[in-house]
This record gives C-alpha cells, sequence and structure tokens, in this order.
C-alpha cells in the first residue's frame, strides 16, 4: 500500500483577511504547489475543508480554487465539512485516496473567512457544531464549553489558574509566530484576573480562554512514496487515528473525552510509542479547558491532574513535551476549516527545521490532535520526517 508523504506546504497569516475566500485558497494552493516542486499539472486531486454553514453564502467550495487558479479548473475536486475537524478530515481523505493507489498526488486546502459575518451570525453558527435539541440553552458554543469547564470544576476543585496557564503559555508561543492572529504575550496575571478587557464570555471561561474568530487558508500537497522521493523535503505518518462520540452531552461524560482518547491511543499504538515519544504536539485548545481535558485523555496526566503539567512546566517549550508551540488556536486563531490544515502543516514544519515561529530543537516526532464538536470528530496524526 503506498505511504502518502506531505511534501510542501504553504501557511497564510491568520487574522482579519480583505481577500475573498477564493483568492485565499489560490494563494496558498499555488505556494504550496512550488513548495514541493510540483506544477498545478502534476495535482490528480483538491480535497477543500471549508466550515461555512452559513458564514457566507457561498457554497460549492470545492470549485473556488479553479475560479482564481485556472490551471486547476479541470482537476477533481472535493469539500469536505466535520465542525472544526473540517481541515483533518480533508487531509485523511487525501491520504487515503493516495494510500489506496488512487490518486499520486493531492493538494489539500483548509480555509475560513469569519470576520465579515456579524458577531450573532458567527455565534449561531458554531453553535450549530453541538446538539441544539438539547444545548442551545447555553447560548453559544463558548458556553457548552463553559458547561464543560463547570463541570470539571464541579468534580475537581477551581481550576482558574490553571486555564490561565494554558492561555498565557500559548499566547506566549504565539507572540513568537509572525503567522498568528495575535502575537501578543498576555502574562499569567492578565489571563487569570477577570477584567474590563478580560470578562466572563461563559463563566468559569474568560475572553483569554476562549480562541477568535479568524479568517485564514492553508494548504498541504500530499504524495506517494515515488514522487515524495524527489520531492525537496517528506514528512510522513507513523501513526493515525481517528473516532467519533456521541454528539449529545447528555448521554456521555464530556470530562472523559472518550472519542479523543481512541483517536489518540490509535495513532500512538499505530507508531509504537507512548505519548512522550513525542517530541511537540499541536492540539485542539479551541478553549482552554479542551487543551487541559486533552492532556488527561492522552495520558499525559490522570483526571484531574492536568495542573501539574502546567506548574511543572512539562508543556512548555523546552519542557519535556511542548504542548502548541505555535500559540494554538488561542492565540494562531481558529478559522474553522483552516485550523486541521494548519496544525498538520505546522508540525511538518517543525520536522523539516522550517518553524516559522519557535523551532523545537531536532524533532523526531510530532503529534497533531484536531476535533470537531465538544470531541465528537476526533483525528490524531503522529508524523515523522522521511528526507
Amino acid at each position: 500500500m503506498p505511504k502518502p508523504a506531505i511534501i510542501g506546504w504553504s501557511h497564510g497569516k491568520f487574522g482579519r483577511s480583505e481577500s475573498p475566500l477564493p483568492e485565499m485558497m489560490g494563494d496558498v494552493a499555488r505556494d504550496a504547489i512550488a513548495d514541493a516542486g510540483l506544477e498545478p499539472s502534476d495535482i490528480d486531486v483538491i480535497h477543500v475543508g471549508v466550515y461555512n454553514n452559513g458564514l457566507s453564502k457561498q457554497g460549492f467550495e470545492a470549485a473556488l480554487p479553479g475560479v482564481v487558479f485556472p490551471e486547476l479548473s479541470l482537476t477533481p475536486a472535493h469539500r469536505h465539512e466535520n465542525a472544526c475537524a473540517t481541515g483533518s478530515t480533508a487531509v485523511f481523505s487525501a491520504h487515503d485516496s493516495i494510500a489506496a493507489g488512487r490518486h499520486k498526488t493531492a493538494l489539500v486546502i483548509g480555509a475560513e473567512r469569519m470576520t465579515q459575518a456579524s458577531g450573532h451570525d458567527v455565534n449561531e453558527v458554531l453553535l450549530s457544531a453541538s446538539y441544539r435539541e438539547e444545548e442551545e440553552h447555553f447560548k453559544s458554543f463558548a458556553g457548552v464549553f463553559g458547561e464543560i469547564a463547570r463541570q470539571y470544576f464541579d468534580r475537581y476543585g477551581d481550576h482558574s489558574e490553571t486555564l490561565a496557564r494554558i492561555a498565557a503559555k500559548n499566547h506566549a508561543n504565539g507572540s513568537q509566530n509572525p503567522l498568528a492572529h495575535m502575537q501578543k504575550d498576555l502574562g499569567f496575571d492578565f489571563c487569570n484576573t477577570v477584567s474590563e478587557k478580560n470578562p466572563y464570555v461563559a463563566e468559569p471561561l474568560r475572553r483569554t480562554d476562549c480562541s477568535m474568530v479568524s479568517d485564514g487558508a492553508v494548504a498541504l500537497v500530499m504524495a506517494a512514496e515515488d514522487v515524495a522521493a524527489s520531492a525537496p523535503q517528506a514528512v510522513t505518518w507513523r501513526g493515525m487515528g481517528n473516532a467519533n462520540d456521541v454528539l449529545p452531552l447528555s448521554q456521555r461524560d464530556p470530562l472523559e473525552m472518550a472519542g479523543a482518547r481512541r483517536a489518540m491511543a490509535q495513532a500512538l499504538d499505530a507508531a509504537g510509542i507512548g505519548i512522550y515519544d513525542l517530541d511537540l504536539l499541536e492540539t485542539h485548545d479551541c478553549f482552554t479547558i479542551a487543551e487541559l481535558l486533552e492532556y488527561e485523555a492522552f495520558g499525559l496526566a490522570e483526571p484531574g491532574q492536568g495542573h501539574r503539567l502546567l506548574t511543572e512546566g512539562t508543556t512548555a517549550v523546552g519542557g519535556r513535551l511542548p504542548v502548541n508551540a505555535s500559540g494554538g488556536l488561542k492565540a494562531k486563531g481558529h478559522p474553522i476549516g483552516a485550523t486541521g490544515v494548519s496544525m498538520h502543516a505546522l508540525a511538518a514544519a517543525q520536522l523539516t527545521g522550517r518553524s516559522p515561529g519557535i523551532q523545537i530543537q531536532d524533532p523526531e516526532l510530532a503529534g497533531v490532535f484536531n476535533m470537531g464538536g465538544a470531541a465528537v470528530s476526533n483525528f490524531a496524526s503522529i508524523l515523522e520526517r522521511a528526507h
């Protein structure tokens, strides 16, 4: 079975963009193909990840790259949507098409333009990633994770300081990433203090506990081994995992993150390693409580003990397992469809010594975890450098 590799990538700056979505997608697609040392005619298939769901009246996003990139207009293209895991769904679909031998090369584009929509509309779109029949009363997706944080505090005590440490860590990392939406080190005290500039959004979550509404686009080129052999760089999968969990919070223990645990366990088992064998981890911190729960779901700490990783510096750059050296969704931004593609691109950049921000020293294995909804759709990758 062919072994797919990531052989090129392009990562636009996240934040507020005045460019239309097709132009954002076309720019990163063109640059990623060039980075891979290929021509547009070398691309066999395109996988596009855009959530949309009301952010724009323009659908049919699979066809948009061909609008501004005519060389791709006749290339087969497919659009994927899977809540906040939309980008990784596109990546895994491209991987599968190459591994199955159907295609030699694939272009993956993850993109979202969110800032042109009203705050009300963005809120409604994001809330649709919850089970609205039961969870409408939370009024926002932040409200859903606020409820999860409240349950965590009820079970394990007030961990507001722990969440602030996660936020401060990721903002410090993001301050060194020129592609991040927010490039400012906010500091622990600011993140830990409720103020006019850092109010509660969905108690106990403060503004600094929530990722930002962002625009952004990222592209990857993936290829079979024979194509990757002559590419300028190649990063392959050592292991992969994909698992779902039931959508309604009422039907599960949201603090367990069973689907996330299963996806990461699958990836680690396939790779033949333990979680601490990773040299870095890019994980889904849409809210700081999510990163804390992921620590525990992945086995970095026992349930209720994730706070120790922050106080001991385990997940800091220079610690035993740096988490979100890019700044994570918290500082880098969270353009929904682009997020999973961004995680894979920046992990590949770390492994090839090309990180645009903080560069982890001589990494051999990188972990990626991207989830849709409240850990409903879960994707895990273990990546390693091929050459």
